[in-house]
């Protein structure tokens, strides 16, 4: 008999859909959809059967889909997703049918980024200084303590969205106000962390993580945040063996055994600061937006969609990670706003680096400028060579142009 393996999958988007199919290719699977708007054309192929909801990001909608689906098909093996906001809902849900998987407590701890915090202190390893601000009197309690800058961030945030810095007390107190903080409505404080920022990511089986890889931000995803005009860059080195890997390494397998993850792809910010020490920035049991999923399959040379499935679906590691090629992704945005109206830059860069291009997406003609800090498109470069990946992206960043309009 065929495994019920429950996709909650609520809108059909390409990143999204690389891994439905992953998981639809996995061996005696059955693959049942929970979303809002099923995926057309080839991929309505993918599900043996689905159920649409109207609110595929509550809790209620996901019992509700899943409930159906176990009446017409059975008990669900596994109950899959890999939307962050969606994290709690399905474990939530794992837990009310018997299905193994991420337990709610869990999966709460790695959501909740000031619980997330203060596990990963008690385990020794090393965070930012933060506090969960209730009013006025939090805020210019923990400004004393860490003074300024510091990072304002929702406590359920995810990556940098919507996390600003604030400069002065009048700042703070500023955004405490605008924001309507109180009991009910908190806000994260963090001390802001200095230095290159890195992420990391891991395949983990059974409470421990069996592979691993690292990534470069080029700036800090807070400065593209605040700058929507910076084209910038993320890069996986081919080279994983300076001292400082090692330590990441251990680092990030500490804090996952620290917060319980059983099986799963983990994504984790860190800082290498100033005086060579290391932080946390936060983690998450989902795979990586902003390409660098993709990116991971290709520097090792595997299907990292295929990875993700086996692990959260079979508890197994597909294959090894053996890191082949050093790759970059240039994200393509501008200064100004309104609608895209010229692209420069496109046939030089193509004349210089076209060859080692491995997937590309340029900002489309007439579109409103995207609100995301991934930009209007990018370019996927790969290399044997990590020097010649950073020459590669320099030279897409500073030729391509993105021109708007109002």
């Amino acid at each position: 008999m065929p495994r019920n393996v429950v996709f909650v999958a609520p809108f059909p988007i390409e990143t999204t859909m690389r891994f439905v199919r992953a998981a639809s290719k996995l061996d005696d699977v059955r693959l049942l959809g929970v979303c809002h708007t099923p995926p057309e054309g080839e991929d309505a192929r993918l599900y043996h059967d689905v159920v649409r909801v109207t609110k595929p990001l509550d809790l209620q909608d996901v019992l509700d889909g899943v409930e159906v689906l176990r009446r017409r098909h059975g008990q669900p093996y596994r109950l899959i997703g890999i939307l962050e906001p969606l994290m709690v809902e399905l474990a939530e849900a794992r837990a009310r049918f018997g299905i193994d998987g991420t337990r709610p407590q869990v999966a709460d701890l790695f959501r909740d980024k000031a619980r997330m915090k203060d596990a990963l202190r008690a385990a020794g390893l090393p965070v930012a200084r933060h506090r969960l601000v209730t009013s006025e009197a939090d805020a210019r309690g923990f400004a004393e303590e860490v003074g300024f800058p510091m990072v304002l961030k929702p406590p359920a945030g995810m990556g940098a969205k919507a996390t600003f810095r604030v400069s002065s007390l009048d700042a703070l107190l500023r955004a405490v106000q605008g924001m309507r903080v109180d009991a009910g409505a908190p806000v994260l404080a963090e001390e802001m962390l200095r230095g290159q920022e890195h992420s990391f990511e891991t395949i983990t089986i059974s409470g421990k993580a069996k592979t691993w890889s690292i990534s470069d931000y080029l700036p800090s995803c807070l400065d593209v945040v605040e700058n929507a005009w910076i084209q910038w860059a993320n890069i996986l080195p081919r080279e994983l063996d300076a001292p400082v890997h090692d330590k990441a390494r251990a680092m990030g397998f500490a804090a996952i055994e620290a917060l319980g993850l059983d099986s799963g792809m983990t994504h984790m910010e860190w800082f290498e600061k100033p005086d060579g020490s290391l932080a946390i920035g936060e983690i998450a049991q989902r795979p990586p937006g902003a390409n660098i999923t993709r990116m991971t399959g290709l520097a090792h040379d595997i299907d990292p969609y295929r990875a993700w499935a086996r692990a959260v679906v079979d508890n197994e590691l597909d294959a090894p990670w053996t890191r082949k090629y050093a790759v970059g992704c240039a994200y393509l945005r501008g200064m100004g706003q309104g609608r895209i109206v010229q692209v420069t830059g496109v046939h030089e860069v193509h004349e210089a680096v076209g060859k080692w291009v491995m997937e590309a997406k340029l900002p489309s003609l007439g579109a409103i400028k995207a609100d995301s800090y991934e930009g209007d498109g990018y370019v996927i470069v790969r290399h044997e060579s990590t020097d010649a990946v950073r020459a590669m992206i320099k030279k897409i960043i500073e030729t391509v142009k993105v021109h708007y309009a109002e």
